[in-house]
């Protein structure tokens, strides 16, 4: 009988393979395929490995998405990050190139929108880097959109004159 004991209790012991690793899925890493329409660069980067963010690849992505008209950059909110690689799975197109219209503006650019253009909040989570304006080519942008929507995982614009919506980390809202 102590031998079943012991077998049984085995079954139950974590298995490794011949790399050392248990047999728990590893966890995938995090990418992001991203084009800057003002800007014209393109940016392919590992931004989360393992389920923890690069610091590295984070500079990278502050400085990618800086005020394109100032040269800024700020600290964006990694939230921002997941919340593009999910919402590219969740139309089919994980790994999809994304384009990039608008990520962090310093208030004189804020500013300056809000007075040459219409719908430009004035207190603009784009001022915090938690939010960014963007398209998903081959996507038709209503449903971009209703997918975005349906993560509920912040704010949700539509601008289709101008092509592109409007995500962010903030509470949950539309318009």
């Amino acid at each position: 009988m102590r031998y079943i004991l012991l077998a049984l209790a085995g079954l139950c012991l974590p298995v490794s393979s011949s790399t050392g690793s248990s047999l728990t899925a590893p966890q995938p890493e995090s990418r992001l395929r991203l084009f800057h329409t003002h800007t014209g660069e393109h940016l392919d980067i590992v931004y989360k490995r393992a389920g923890a963010f690069i610091p590295e690849a984070l500079d990278k992505l502050d400085h990618f998405l800086r005020d394109h008209r100032t040269g800024d950059v700020h600290h964006y909110d990694p939230r921002v990050f997941d919340l593009l690689k999910d919402l590219t799975a969740s139309v089919g197109r994980a790994g999809a190139e994304i384009h990039i219209i608008c990520g962090y503006r310093t208030p004189w650019s804020n500013e300056y929108l809000r007075t040459h253009s219409t719908g430009v909040a004035k207190n603009s989570l784009h001022m915090q880097a938690e939010a960014i304006d963007i398209r998903l080519p081959g996507i038709a942008l209503a449903q971009f959109r209703n997918a975005a929507l349906a993560l509920g995982r912040g704010g949700v614009g539509y601008y289709p004159t101008s092509d592109f919506i409007h995500v962010d980390v903030g509470r949950v809202r539309r318009w």
